[in-house]
């Protein structure tokens, strides 16, 4: 089996408690109950990874320094794996900032990459500085290898982003699929560059299921 690059959405923090936009760094902390999460994904994993990296982030590097606890694996910090940049939304909780956002995000996933909230960021922005990470990590670790996954903790709308238009995933499967505290995105690197997603979150291919967009936070 080809090694895998997992990116690893971070354990719940204080603003997906309180349904708080927060996107800018470094961001709100783990709850006891994110601990407790990452704590009990980094024990749950088959084997190691080869190698654990997080955005700059504090819930990201929480998350990943429990699972760097539990395996052993040095975890390390990239650039350019943070969340989706929220501007003027950023910091907010109303119903009407939710909506505002998703709408926007939504569009992302239609094709429409240049929209934006005001004084935020675009999908355009966000796969320019994300997909770069993601070759990088490629070339480094798993093009011609099966010696072990690649985990990157990250962030719900950054990675289902990147899931869309990496691996053809499609909404409006991925706009209605949101992923839980300490779900993956798993990609597997196919022959000629492309990718495959072998899982979201708690479905595996064909990812045809269209289920109703949840009342839950889905980014963060």
């Amino acid at each position: 089996m080809s090694a895998r690059l997992i990116l690893v959405r971070h354990g719940e923090t204080e603003g997906n408690v309180a349904k708080i936009l927060d996107t800018k760094l470094p961001g709100l902390p783990l709850t006891e109950r994110g601990a407790a999460q990452a704590k009990a994904f980094g024990s749950a994993l088959l084997a190691p990874p080869r190698a654990l990296f997080h955005s700059q982030a504090l819930r990201a590097r929480q998350t990943a320094g429990y699972i760097e606890a539990a395996t052993g694996v040095l975890a390390s910090a990239r650039d350019g794996v943070h969340e989706v940049q929220l501007g003027d939304l950023d910091g907010r909780s109303s119903q009407e900032a939710h909506d505002r956002f998703q709408a926007v995000y939504r569009s992302w996933h239609e094709g429409r990459l240049d929209e934006r909230v005001d004084g935020g960021e675009s999908a355009r922005d966000v796969l320019d500085r994300f997909v770069p990470v993601v070759t990088d990590l490629r070339t480094e670790f798993l093009d011609g290898s099966d010696s072990g996954d690649v985990l990157v903790v990250t962030h719900g709308a950054a990675m289902r982003l990147i899931g869309r238009f990496l691996a053809g995933v499609a909404p409006p499967f991925t706009t209605n699929n949101h992923l839980d505290n300490t779900e993956t995105i798993e990609l597997v690197p196919l022959p000629g560059g492309g990718w495959e997603c072998a899982r979201w979150g708690r479905f595996v291919p064909p990812f045809g299921v269209q289920a109703e967009p949840g009342a839950d936070d889905p980014m963060g």
